[in-house]
Formats: structure tokens, sequence, C-alpha cells
């Protein structure tokens, strides 16, 4: 499965930190926030939503508000990892109990050479871009998601890859990252669309570290259902030890395309369930949109390149969500 490649997060705006540390943006969140993640004040959604009232499009401002005003994971996909990393944690700190969401996507041979090609040139470099993204976490904490797409594409028959090599960078990547205090780590695990089969996706998981996570996440950039997810994330849970896992419901309010090409700017999806902690499955650790509405899979069905900003699309996401 081919994913679209996120377009690579920019340094926290000057006047944003100037508002954090000066405790302008926020209250602090009470314990047991159900939604303790971290809102990018200056999004390409909040741009365009902003950009739109000035036009005098209130409705669909208000539209655009929907994706705008939630928690949204940060893409690390390039080199030089610590700057992005240190103002994402920084400004999540500035507001109590508010927590990051980041995504570790650097992997040699990304995407198996498809539409993300990249990462990382050799296996040492991404230890150290590894090694760089922890550091620059401190201690400030995150939920990071790790290498989406990564162990599934091995799974599914990518021939690009050594298999040994790849699991064993991933568990690199998770023991490096569970290092630093407060971090909890994901594991990338596909989607049940992808590899109905959740067994075949155990040893592969265990080889790369999953034993060391806090768990898997699931449904990354993808839009199966809460429901469909959940089994998914309990089959795999109950050969791998009790597992907790993590669901991307970014855009996935009306489940999965039911034509081709259904991982590509399908029409008529909606925003899905909106980030939170509140969930009825003690397995099930929070919703989150990983993927960012509103950035494109790709040039099919009329879009822009992959990860670039369409306006048209995040404002059908938002008109389609049931809240």
């Amino acid at each position: 499965m081919s994913r679209s490649l996120p377009a690579a997060p920019g340094p926290v705006p000057r006047a944003l930190l100037a508002a954090v540390l000066a405790g302008l943006c926020c209250t602090g969140a009470s314990g047991g926030d159900p939604e303790p993640f971290w809102t990018d004040p200056d999004s390409l959604a909040a741009r365009q939503a902003a950009e739109w009232r000035r036009a005098g499009r209130t409705a669909d401002a208000a539209l655009m508000d929907r994706i705008a005003a939630r928690p949204q994971a940060d893409w690390l996909n390039g080199p030089d990892p610590g700057p992005v990393v240190r103002a994402r944690t920084a400004a999540a700190a500035a507001r109590a109990g508010r927590t990051a969401v980041l995504a570790a996507y650097y992997i040699p041979n990304r995407d198996c050479g498809q539409y993300s090609v990249g990462g990382a040139p050799t296996a040492a470099d991404y230890r150290v871009w590894v090694d760089e993204f922890a550091a620059a976490l401190g201690d400030r904490g995150a939920y990071v998601i790790v290498e989406p797409d990564a162990v599934a594409q091995v799974v599914a028959g990518c021939t690009r890859v050594v298999a040994k090599e790849r699991y064993a960078l991933l568990a690199y990547a998770v023991d490096r990252l569970k290092r630093q205090p407060g971090t909890h780590v994901y594991l990338d695990a596909g989607n049940s669309g992808w590899i109905p089969e959740a067994w075949r996706m155990v040893e592969a998981l265990k080889t790369s570290g999953v034993e060391r996570a806090d768990g898997v996440a699931l449904n990354v950039s993808n839009f199966q259902t809460d429901k469909a997810s959940s089994a998914y994330g309990d089959w795999l849970s109950k050969d791998l030890g009790g597992k907790h896992y993590v669901i991307d419901t970014s855009r996935n309010g009306n489940g999965p395309y039911a034509g081709t090409d259904t991982w590509c700017n399908p029409p008529g999806r909606a925003l899905g369930t909106p980030p939170t902690t509140r969930t009825d499955n003690p397995l099930l650790d929070a919703y989150l949109w990983i993927k960012r509405p509103g950035e494109s899979d790709g040039t099919c069905r009329g879009g822009p390149a992959a990860g670039q900003w369409w306006p048209a699309y995040a404002l059908e996401l938002a008109r389609n969500a049931r809240g």
C-alpha cells in the first residue's frame, strides 16, 4: 500500500513561541483531561479558516474549524529532526497537560520506492537520525508513531528491503525513543484492510521491538472504521501479550471507499472521531489524527502533489463529518 508523503512541518512561528512563553495562548488542562494533545494554532487548516473569514466565507470557515481546532500529528520525514521536535514538544509542554503527537517517517527505502520514496540513505544514518529525534524530546515526552507502513510493507512482500535489517532498525528506534521520560511509543501495524489476517503481523512486530513499545498504531492515513480497527487491535493484542494500540481516525468517519485506489483521495470521506484518550476499550489508548486532514494523497482524482494542502478536500471531509 502506498501512502503520500506528508508535508514536512515548519518551525513554530515566532509569534506563537512568544505567546506560549508569555502564557497567553492557553489555560491549563485539568487532570484526567480526555483530550491531552497539543493543537497547532498556526496549522494550514487554521490559516485557511482565517483566510476564508477575511473573504466573507464564514460558513466554510466554521467548517474548517472542525479541523483547525483538533490536535494532529507532525511528521518528521526529512533530515535534522531535532529543531522541529524541540519546537513542537516545547510548545506542548508550555500548556499544562498537553502532549505533542509526532510521526517518525525516515526509514531507509521508505514506502518501498513508491509515492513517498525517500528516507535515510543508510542504516547508520537512520540510527543517527533516531538519536537526534530522541535527544530533542528531552524529558518533555510525546506520543510517537514509529514508521507508518514499515512493518506491513515487508509482510506484504516488499522486495526492496531486507526484512532482518529493517526490523533491526525499527527495534532500535523503539528502544531509543522509549529511553526518553514520558514518551509513548507506538509501532505502526498497518490496517485491517491491508493485512486482514492479524496473525501475519505478529512475528514481524515482535522482531521490530513491539514488546518494548507501548503498543501499536493502526489505520494510519487509512479509512477503516473504528469498529474494524478495534477488532484488529484486539486480535493483535492477544498475540502480543496484551499490548495496547491507538487508531488514526482523521478521515474514517464514513469508512473505506468502495472503489479503486481506495487509499488515494477517495471521495465522500469524512472526519472521524476527534482525538481523545477517552475510549470504551481498555486496550485502546487513544483516537488520534495522525494523517493531517486536507493534505493530498497524491495527484489522483484532481489532487495536488502528495502532502500538499488541498482546501477543497479538507472542506469535504469537514462537511461530511457527523459532529
